[in-house]
């Protein structure tokens, strides 16, 4: 090789070894931007402000050692997204938030302004310093490190986290931190709470026909009262309290209105008292054991029969058919060819939970859901969800955001475990070997 071939690889490799300098470089200066905090809460509504509550009072400084995420414009988390005519009184089942209740309110104001009102004062009163609006893109390992899963001692035998599967695994990644990327910046967490509920994944299902229909369509999460159905033939889709109490809104000024569901609706009479609630949240739960995705608390309690939903029922409004096969062009089809005309197909049909930005961490099981043990996901113990399963009621995010906490008292606390010490592999067998083979030894034992 001549002189200038010569200096021209060496000099591909001072740029080379530049920009590795760089990019190491890049990368310090990365990780020493990032916020560093104990815990990070996404969400900023019933469960996530739980949690707040709960870690201040545990001794976490809010700004210093945890920070809240909300990505909604003002307090009131989904509330504040509710219809304007879904007055106060109109909701069943709303539970103060832990250390303040929720008194003197007038039953006819919007329920999105009372509980806006309530939460905004709530997040004053305890300083709890909410960051909003930011948006978080994604959360995944921090820099250099591995997935939970990945550490050894994490799981047992059984696939259930213990205590000693816990500490072996908090040793393995002892100093490892979760990289939480945001509108506003980086966040260096230790564990993470995740309370971002399901207001941002309304859940859109197909039917044959559906672009071919020439009439409106629109999820009940964008539903904004009555009085653009006025006039018009209704199908409403969906079995849940949103589709009853939109329903029997609608009706009054519609010129017609159909209601279809999957399964035929169940009304509950009677109370429901505490018995009745732990058998079916114990439902819920045992889906996210099992890493299916969950289904809704109302799903398996049923409607409650309110004597608006038993007028409704007399006067036919809440008489329920069976899920049509297609949309046309000028409404509806059933399999044995009856048709119903329409102008809008409102889609009450739910929510899906709101966590793609975890999709870096890997926790979803087979079954498509997140496999949890308490609030704590089984893939990796440093991720919190409240909100989620059998915590998505109001009552249920108060004691999650406990649960949550305490849970992370115990795994911030625990002493790392050694390492473990590096087992040598094998040698070759006897015999000459190469100089560079005590390198490549000493590379293993590295690696």
């Amino acid at each position: 090789m001549n002189y200038t071939g010569v200096r021209g690889v060496e000099a591909e490799a001072e740029v080379e070894a530049g920009d590795a300098a760089k990019s190491k470089a890049q990368a310090q200066a990365q990780a020493q931007a990032q916020a560093k905090v104990d815990v990070v809460v996404i969400g900023a509504g019933q469960a996530g402000l739980a949690a707040a509550f709960h870690l201040r009072r545990a001794g976490f400084a809010p700004g210093r050692d945890f920070v809240v995420l909300d990505h909604s414009p003002g307090p009131g988390g989904a509330w504040q997204f509710r219809w304007p005519t879904l007055t106060y009184a109109k909701v069943h089942g709303m539970h103060a938030l832990p250390g303040m209740e929720l008194t003197d309110t007038d039953p006819q104001r919007p329920s999105s302004e009372v509980i806006g009102a309530h939460f905004d004062r709530y997040e004053q009163t305890f300083g709890l310093r909410v960051h909003r609006p930011v948006s978080v893109t994604a959360v995944r390992e921090g820099s250099g490190g591995r997935s939970w899963t990945e550490a050894p001692g994490a799981v047992g035998a059984s696939g259930a986290m213990g205590a000693m599967g816990a500490m072996g695994a908090m040793g393995a990644i002892e100093g490892r931190r979760l990289l939480v990327e945001t509108s506003e910046g980086d966040y260096a967490a230790r564990a993470l709470i995740n309370a971002t509920g399901t207001w941002d994944r309304p859940f859109w299902p197909r039917f044959p026909g559906q672009e071919a229909f020439g009439g409106r369509q629109l999820h009940s999460s964008s539903y904004n009262g009555p009085e653009s159905f006025r006039g018009l033939r209704v199908v409403v889709v969906g079995g849940g309290t949103s589709a009853v109490q939109q329903l029997m809104e609608i009706a009054p000024v519609a010129a017609a209105t159909t209601w279809v569901t999957r399964r035929p609706p169940v009304f509950r009479e009677g109370p429901f008292g505490a018995e009745q609630g732990r058998a079916a949240v114990a439902l819920v739960e045992e889906r996210v054991r099992q890493g299916l995705p969950p289904r809704s608390v109302v799903s398996v309690t049923g409607l409650p029969m309110t004597e608006a939903i038993r007028q409704a029922r007399e006067s036919g409004v809440l008489e329920r058919l069976p899920l049509f096969e297609r949309l046309t062009p000028t409404g509806v089809r059933w399999h044995d060819g009856r048709t119903v005309e329409a102008d809008v197909i409102l889609y009450a049909t739910g929510f899906r939970a709101a966590i793609d930005h975890l999709a870096p961490l890997h926790l979803r099981e087979p079954g498509g859901g997140i496999r949890m043990d308490g609030t704590r996901t089984r893939r990796d113990p440093r991720i919190h969800l409240v909100g989620y399963g059998p915590s998505a009621s109001t009552i249920g995010a108060n004691r999650a955001g406990r649960a949550a906490v305490s849970d992370i008292r115990r795994l911030l606390a625990t002493p790392p475990s050694p390492p473990p010490r590096p087992r040598p592999r094998p040698g070759p067998r006897p015999g000459p070997r190469p100089v560079h083979a005590e390198v490549g030894v000493a590379g293993d034992l590295a690696s």
